[in-house]
């Protein structure tokens, strides 16, 4: 305790005086003379003479008709550029020290010493405050936006039979007589009009009590190896149906699709039961329109496997055609294709672009021909691949579309 007491004493006593005080750009030249006394019969004095560098003079241009200034003071040439920065310290035993560099504690305590203040959180002005209610979101186009996009992208409404259709409900004929039988609601309304104007997204569809979705399943392009004892419909009462060849398509749908509808797939055109080949199957009644119309001028290339010789009579025969259902319809091209080993039958290359119904088996019957199989085999630029095999399908991609004329 006494020992504390000394130290709390001599803090308290210490004089400092100046002998001399020069303040030249804030920099010092000072002698500091610091004494000190205790209570105690002992007594400690100590003193330190504490120099600092004084301040470069400032460069000045010579003027000649200034006067000559004085020298420059000697006391400055001997303390030179260096400046001496003391400091007090109280060691280990409790007395002071002069020492030319910080203490290490009070580096290390400005070392992880915050900068900035931290602000005080006030209290009583946060629960003073009324929350505000949040601003409504502003929309994030604006209506030009919206409207070049509704005018440019979006689709317009569409007839009431081709939405049903689209949907998967039935046939565009069926949708019809459904809703001629009052069995089709429109936002709660009972609607008897197939060339109604809707929006499956905004208006809400009934049939028999069900529900349409709002989002139509994509539109799906397949290309399929028909085989032969297969017809093409898609009529519930049809057994051997090439709609049949798709159950395990449709079966894994929802697994390929999650969420979305499955498609109504139908053929376009048609290829007759016993015809084996490439047919197009398909949602999209655009797309079937587009390739089956003959004003698409589609030409449909069809091997012929004939049953007895073929001379170049027959092949003058078929060039010049025959008239079906009251018009003349000659064929674009007539080959005969080279002999096979595998194949002892002789077989003819006939490509046509009006695809009337029965149009090769008429023409190679006119010319005195029979068939023994027909197989068709392109339609427009895409050809039915080679390692296809027979009832398996393939999907189409946007060259394969491109090649049938449909750039949508």
């Amino acid at each position: 305790m006494a020992t504390i007491a000394a130290a709390a004493t001599a803090f308290t006593t210490l004089h400092l005086s100046r002998t001399s005080f020069i303040l030249p750009s804030r920099r010092l030249r000072t002698f500091v003379t610091s004494s000190f006394s205790t209570t105690t019969t002992t007594t400690i004095t100590a003193e330190f003479n504490i120099k600092f560098a004084p301040p470069k003079p400032k460069p000045q241009l010579p003027n000649p008709s200034a006067p000559d200034l004085d020298p420059p003071d000697s006391s400055t040439s001997e303390l030179g550029d260096q400046l001496f920065i003391p400091w007090i310290v109280r060691d280990e035993n409790g007395n002071l020290t002069l020492r030319a560099t910080p203490p290490e504690r009070f580096l290390k305590a400005m070392a992880h010493q915050n900068t900035q203040k931290k602000k005080k959180k006030d209290v009583k002005s946060a629960a003073n405050k009324v929350k505000q209610p949040a601003p409504s979101a502003e929309p994030k186009y604006s209506k030009a936006a919206r409207r070049f996009y509704n005018e440019r992208f979006r689709e317009p409404p569409q007839r009431l039979a081709k939405v049903l259709a689209a949907a998967g409900v039935a046939s565009r004929r069926s949708s019809e007589e459904l809703i001629f039988q009052g069995k089709v609601t429109v936002n709660g309304s009972v609607c008897n009009t197939p060339q109604t104007r809707v929006d499956p997204d905004r208006d809400v569809i009934y049939v028999n009590g069900n529900r349409l979705p709002k989002k139509l399943p994509p539109k799906v392009y397949l290309a399929l190896n028909k085989p032969k004892g297969y017809i093409c419909s898609a009529g519930e009462k049809e057994t051997k149906s090439v709609m049949s060849l798709f159950d395990d398509f449709m079966k894994s749908w929802s697994k390929r699709n999650p969420g979305l509808p499955r498609p109504r797939l139908f053929t376009v055109g048609r290829l007759d039961v016993a015809t084996t080949g490439l047919i197009i199957v398909t949602n999209d009644g655009e797309f079937a329109n587009k390739v089956s119309h003959p004003s698409s001028n589609l030409s449909k290339e069809y091997i012929a496997t004939i049953n007895g010789a073929v001379h170049k009579r027959h092949l003058f025969a078929i060039s010049e055609g025959t008239v079906i259902d009251g018009v003349h319809c000659t064929p674009d091209s007539v080959e005969l294709l080279p002999q096979q080993p595998d194949i002892s039958r002789p077989r003819l290359r006939i490509v046509v672009h009006e695809g009337r119904n029965h149009e090769v088996r008429e023409l190679v019957k006119n010319a005195g021909l029979q068939i023994h199989a027909l197989k068709r085999v392109r339609i427009g630029g895409f050809r039915l691949p080679t390692d296809l095999a027979l009832g398996k399908h393939v999907e189409l991609s946007s060259a394969n579309l491109r090649a049938l004329g449909w750039k949508s």
